[in-house]
């Protein structure tokens, strides 16, 4: 199947602005039943990842040289070129948002569970993955040294 450039970028936009009402609850609003009712569901990362496999099956017949992917002599330059077709970005995005919203959902449940205050971490997650989730791992250790007996008053209101 070709993927058109317009269905591409759709798809893309698409992804971008579904991820949106998950970071929106998990920072804005961590505490409610809403929340905690739409972020004990894997639906969302199962359609993520859905539309990942997409657009990843798709790649082999819209991107010459996916196949470089599986080279183990890959060097950065030949993938730097790969990532140059839009319909690899893409693909790569995609991968982006359902592994940074499925660790920001670990980080909320973590949060909600013993009372870690999350939203900062929660908020570079959205933005740089590998950092909310560092941030998230400083804070949850810093809280266990010095919140000590006051976990379970605290979880009430800092999460």
């Amino acid at each position: 199947m070709i993927v058109d450039s317009t269905l591409l970028e759709t798809l893309f936009t698409g992804a971008n602005l579904f991820v949106l009402p998950f970071w929106t609850l998990m920072v804005l609003v961590p505490n409610t039943k809403l929340t905690r009712w739409v972020m004990g569901s894997y639906l969302p990362y199962a359609a993520l990842a859905g539309l990942y496999l997409f657009l990843f099956i798709t790649s082999f017949n819209n991107v010459e040289g996916i196949e470089a992917l599986s080279d183990p002599n890959l060097k950065l330059p030949d993938l730097a070129a790969l990532f140059a077709n839009p319909h690899v970005t893409a693909t790569g995005w995609v991968h982006y948002l359902v592994f940074d919203l499925f660790v920001g959902r670990w980080i909320y449940w973590q949060g909600q569970e013993s009372g870690v205050f999350t939203r900062h971490s929660l908020a570079l997650c959205l933005f740089a993955g590998p950092l909310g989730l560092l941030s998230h791992l400083l804070t949850d250790a810093v809280w266990k040294r010095f919140a000590k007996g006051n976990v379970s008053e605290a979880s009430v209101e800092g999460a």
